[in-house]
């Protein structure tokens, strides 16, 4: 008996309203695709945040550490040590709607305290100093990479959250706006030149 009413012999041919079904469907599973491989870059680029955040969280705490260290170490002067203790513990404790001001500050405090190359000298000629001086250049060098990284990792997320395929699907899911790391980095001059 003939396929669809049609006479011996006549071939067989999809009805065009399959032909229309099959072409929304193959569109539906090409944009469906996409949308996962844009969740899927934009996951990546979250976990780039939190791995370039803590990067920068571990950099911030060496130089607040080194800093302390070397307030305590009797090698600066009474007026120098206080200034950068204060300002090294204040940055270990910050809580972090705080932690920026508290980073800035003390590197204004490192900017105070190492402004004159001669006081870097001398903490250099000190026992133990020298070892001291080049690892807090080293931690005072390595602060504005870190914050660096972060701060592209994050700028990149924003950039691809602002598209509307991503508000529209929602495709961030819960995850938070990620914000950049705003503080005054910039290093004491006479610090890192001398270890360079």
């Amino acid at each position: 008996m003939p396929l669809w009413g049609a006479a011996a012999g006549a071939s067989y041919s999809v009805p065009p309203v399959t032909a229309t079904l099959i072409w929304i469907l193959a569109a539906l599973v090409v944009i469906g695709l996409y949308l996962s491989w844009t969740a899927g870059r934009l996951d990546r680029l979250h976990s780039r945040i939190d791995a370039a955040r803590a990067a920068l969280d571990a950099q911030l705490l060496r130089r607040a550490s080194v800093a302390q260290e070397l307030a305590t170490s009797g090698v600066l002067d009474p007026a120098a040590s206080i200034v950068l203790y204060e300002a090294a513990h204040a940055a270990r404790q910050a809580e972090e709607e705080q932690r920026e001001v508290a980073e800035s500050e003390l590197s204004q405090a490192l900017r105070a305290v190492f402004e004159d190359p001669r006081q870097v000298e001398e903490v250099r000629e000190a026992p133990g100093g020298e070892a001291a001086a080049t690892e807090l250049a080293e931690a005072v060098r390595r602060v504005p990479m870190a914050r660096r990284f972060h701060n592209d990792a994050v700028g990149a997320a924003r950039r691809l959250r602002e598209h509307r395929k991503v508000r529209w699907f929602r495709l961030a899911g819960h995850a938070p706006f990620p914000l950049a790391f705003e503080m005054d980095d910039e290093p004491p001059a006479a610090l890192v030149e001398r270890a360079a």
